[in-house]
């Protein structure tokens, strides 16, 4: 695993320039759909590129029993379904009985739609809880 880490000035507006050896490295391009997940207790901020116009991007908000094997499920009804995970961000709430996860998916090429992943999902035993939002550009 490749990690390059530089430090960047956030301007008057809130923003920050990603330094263009990593727009390279990542492919980003003016125009680019990103995806953005906060995390607040760890005060961290993942910055994703999302292809494609975005359209069919969702976000999945889970929480799950904290066990072995939990994300595996929800990744193996997501890959049956061929719904692409774009970004993804897994916590431990409560170890060793509740975690947290983000999941950015694109759904452009997947075989059904999103609300039949998400009942599918909550049928899962180790799944507690899932909302759906779709991702809306502010651009």
């Amino acid at each position: 695993m490749v990690r390059v880490s530089e430090i960047v000035k956030v301007d008057s507006k809130g923003r920050i320039t990603i330094p263009q050896t990593m727009r390279e490295a990542l492919g980003i391009e003016p125009g680019m759909i990103m995806a953005i997940i906060a995390d607040f207790e760890k005060r961290e901020i993942i910055v994703s590129p999302i292809t494609g116009k975005g359209e069919m991007i969702y976000e999945l908000d889970l929480y799950l029993v904290d066990k072995p094997g939990s994300l595996a499920s929800v990744t193996e009804v997501l890959a049956r379904h061929k719904a692409d995970i774009v970004a993804s961000k897994c916590t431990s709430i409560a170890r060793g009985e509740e975690a947290g996860c983000t999941i950015v998916i694109d759904m452009s090429i997947a075989d059904t739609d999103v609300e039949t992943i998400r009942r599918e999902l909550e049928d899962l035993d180790v799944v507690i809880q899932v909302r759906v939002k779709k991702f809306e550009s502010r651009f």
